[in-house]
């Protein structure tokens, strides 16, 4: 597969795994960074989150605040707006019906080999 392809659908799951972080957590992206990396997204560039997070806000996804650190400068914190939260149940749905699309297609191509 081409990296391009590649990265374009790294960044559309992320977005989705990132709504499911921040329906529950108020998070800087740092921490998104660090609970990504916790669920196996180890390869994930640091410079990716950052632009996806701008994006995200630009379409009324998330709602951003600053808040004081306790280690330095203020930190800029995400939550999710109603609409970030229909599109978190959105992506869930369709995340459902891909992956199991993608396994019937994967078992039947190993029982054929």
């Amino acid at each position: 597969m081409a990296k391009d392809n590649e990265t374009q659908m790294l960044k559309g799951i992320l977005q989705g795994c990132m709504l499911i972080l921040l329906d529950n957590h108020e998070l800087y992206g740092y921490a998104i960074g660090e609970a990504l990396v916790k669920y196996g997204f180890d390869d994930v560039p640091k410079g990716t989150i950052y632009p996806l997070l701008m994006t995200m806000e630009k379409k009324g996804l998330l709602n951003s605040r600053m808040k004081p650190s306790p280690d330095g400068p203020q930190r800029k914190y995400y939550t999710l707006t109603a609409d970030g939260r229909i599109a978190k149940q959105a992506f869930i749905v369709h995340w459902h019906s891909l992956a199991q699309s993608v396994e019937q297609l994967v078992r039947e191509n190993d029982n054929e080999s």
